[in-house]
Formats: structure tokens, C-alpha cells, sequence
């Protein structure tokens, strides 16, 4: 094989971006885009109009795109029920696939997807481009290096994903608990859901969950969340998020005994210590005194790639030329810290041991799509560009 032939399932607002700017400029190395599936007919017409350089065939069932030999691997853009469906159909064909975040909307149903990829020899990954941030993972190399020392405390604001009402209303599907299974946990913070943990290195191990319905916008999911973290050392946390505010925050703190790290505005500083925090209380004769700290903002040499950069390495690892950089079947920590969180908040913030009881989770939510209202807002394809 000396290309990646890739199909495309959904050609929304992030399956269309894909298509223009990467496969129909030629930005994806080794692979092209041959096919294209949406069951809308007026997605397969824009989009169509909308290349110039590729002449990809164009399905309107992703079962005969599956079966129709055109494809070595797949990117799933669809509403976030149908990812673990669409991957596990891909499996049983051997064909490789990319899914978009997030893995799923419940861990029982993600752990059937991850249960399907360790039987083929498929390559899996999850759309985790803010893996590739610079900042992010320098922080986890320092992390996972003893940088800070013993874990005191995570801290993440991430309320700068602010939306508008027609944001919400250019869905059937979105915002609602059928079509989409939550709110600014599920579709704007899966990534940091992921990297929290993945950054952190370790999940944390209760959650008290205090979550907001329509509380900014005439929706019935959560767009607002305050989140408590405890971990098994005894560290806590918060994570803070909604699509309500503006001008809203991107910072993320992680502190130990040896100092910290502070991600903001895309600029990274470590707080070091010059003494661990605790032996210094332990030791030393003043009643006051803090050990010396000195602060240093970490440059970087190299830049993050985001999407492009994560599907030209899963093409490359297709091809045997790279290491797969996100493995696929990780992406079931953030959908079980978001079942977590969602669980807590339906059930007035009490304390949730990870994981949830996944039967009992999916118990509850059907009980919320049953009560799911049908939305019969008018399709429409929104430009993401500069978004994520």
C-alpha cells in the first residue's frame, strides 16, 4: 500500500473542514480521500460544490461505503451516539479508524467499541488533536518526570467556549440528551476531559458533580459545570466550564509539593521550588517562611499540529512509518470522568467513585432521553475554523 484510502461518515461542521482543508488541498501526506458518506442530501450537495481537486465517491448508507472496497480507513464525524457503532462495523472489515471525540456517550458502550479493536488488527483513534499542544505535553513530561513533586492540586477554567443560541438551533440533534447525550461535557470538553488525566497522569479517583441545565440557553443539557476532583493521594481539584461566558478563561493549574505548572493564553510557566514544600515545613524553624521559588516560562521549539498533524501520523502508522501517536481505545477515561460528572449532577452532586456503575449510568440516562424533547431545527453546516 503506498496510500491511505480514507472515507469520510458525516459532513457536518468538522467532517466538512476536513474535506476542504486537508484532503482537497492535498495537506494529508500518503492518503486521499475516495469516499463520502452523509444521509443528509443537501450535505452530499454542498460539499460537492465545495472541492475542486479530489472526485470522491459519495454514499448515503455508511454500510455500503464499508462494503464497497474504497476504503483502508474511515474518519467518523457524526453525532456522538453512532461513534462506537460505526468503528465496531469498521472493525469487523479490518478497515482503520479515526472517530472524533468523544469515544462515545457511556463507557458500557465504549467498552464494547474497545473490546472490537483489540480483535482486529485495525489501527484506532480517538480525534484527540490537543494531545498535540506543545504546552500540554511538556506538562505531562515534567509531570511524569517528579517536576512538581507529590500532586496537591489540579485546577482547570475552561469557560471560554462561549455559544450563541444559533449555535444550538443549527441541530436537530444537538443539545439534547437523545441526540447527543449531553452538554458542554460531551461535545466542547471532551478534550480536556482527556487531557486532564492524560496530562495529570492519573484519573481522579471521586467526583462531585454540580451541573447547570439550559441555565444560559433554551437547551435541556448542561451548559454550565463545577466539578470537584479527589485523587487517591489525597490531592483535589476543579474543573469549570461553560458555553455561557464571555470573555471567559483558559487556565490550567497543576501544583505539588516541588512547585507548579500554569497553562494560559498559550504560555507556559513552572513555579519551581528550591525545597519540597512539605519537607521544607517539616525542617525548617520559621513560622512563615516559604522556600525559595523561582519562575521560568518554558519555550518550546517545536509546534503542535492539531487535526491535520494527528491524521497525517495515523497514516503514517497505517503505512508502518510511525508510531500511532493516540491510541484509540484510550478515550474511554474521558467519557467515564464525563458519565462521572453527569451522574453526580443528575443526582444533586453527591460523591461518585470512578468508574460509575455503567449499567446504572445508562440506566439513568435513558430515563433522560425518554423525557428528550424533539428539536425540528433546520440542518446547517457551520464554518469551525478558529474554534478549537
Amino acid at each position: 500500500m503506498d496510500k491511505v484510502r480514507y472515507g469520510i461518515i458525516g459532513v457536518g461542521n468538522q467532517g466538512s473542514t476536513y474535506v476542504r482543508n486537508f484532503f482537497d488541498k492535498g495537506e494529508i501526506k500518503d492518503g486521499c480521500l475516495t469516499a463520502i458518506c452523509d444521509n443528509n442530501p443537501e450535505k452530499i450537495e454542498n460539499i460537492r460544490e465545495k472541492i475542486k481537486n479530489i472526485d470522491p465517491q459519495y454514499f448515503d448508507n455508511y454500510i455500503d461505503m464499508l462494503d464497497s472496497g474504497l476504503c483502508d480507513a474511515i474518519l467518523i464525524e457524526t453525532p456522538h451516539y453512532d461513534h462506537p457503532t460505526i468503528a465496531m462495523e469498521a472493525f469487523k472489515r479490518g478497515i482503520h479508524v479515526i472517530s472524533e471525540k468523544p469515544a462515545g456517550v457511556y463507557a458500557k458502550q465504549v467498552k464494547e467499541m474497545n473490546e472490537a479493536a483489540e480483535k482486529t488488527d485495525a489501527l484506532f483513534a480517538i480525534m484527540f488533536n490537543q494531545r498535540t499542544n506543545v504546552n500540554y505535553r511538556k506538562m505531562r513530561e515534567m509531570i511524569a518526570n517528579g517536576a512538581i513533586g507529590d500532586l496537591q492540586r489540579v485546577t482547570w477554567i475552561i469557560t471560554d467556549w462561549f455559544r450563541t443560541q444559533a449555535y444550538y438551533d443549527a441541530g436537530s440533534w444537538r443539545a439534547t440528551w437523545d441526540g447527543e447525550g449531553g452538554g458542554v461535557l460531551i461535545n466542547q470538553c471532551p478534550h480536556q476531559l482527556d487531557l486532564v488525566s492524560w496530562v495529570v497522569g492519573q484519573q481522579p479517583k471521586y467526583v462531585n458533580g454540580f451541573c447547570q441545565y439550559g441555565k444560559w440557553h433554551d437547551i435541556e443539557v448542561e451548559d454550565e459545570v463545577t466539578a470537584f476532583f479527589e485523587y487517591e493521594n489525597g490531592a483535589t481539584g476543579m474543573f469549570i466550564t461553560t458555553t455561557g461566558e464571555t470573555p471567559g478563561t483558559n487556565r490550567f493549574e497543576v501544583s505539588g509539593t516541588k512547585g507548579k505548572l500554569i497553562c494560559e493564553n498559550e504560555r507556559l510557566f513552572f513555579f519551581e521550588n528550591e525545597e519540597d514544600s512539605q519537607e521544607y515545613s517539616r525542617t525548617t524553624s520559621s513560622a512563615f517562611k516559604k522556600p525559595k521559588c523561582t519562575e521560568t516560562e518554558i519555550k518550546h521549539d517545536t509546534e503542535g499540529g492539531q487535526h491535520k498533524w494527528i491524521i497525517n501520523n495515523f497514516t503514517a502508522a497505517v503505512l508502518g512509518k510511525e508510531e500511532l501517536f493516540v491510541d484509540g481505545k484510550e478515550g474511554i477515561r474521558g467519557v467515564e470522568l464525563m458519565n462521572a460528572i453527569e451522574y453526580s449532577g443528575w443526582n444533586g452532586g453527591i460523591k461518585v467513585e470512578l468508574p460509575v456503575d455503567e449499567d446504572l449510568y445508562l440506566a439513568e440516562l435513558n430515563r433522560h432521553r425518554a423525557e428528550s424533547k424533539a428539536k425540528t431545527s433546520e440542518e446547517k453546516v457551520i464554518n469551525t475554523e478558529g474554534t478549537y
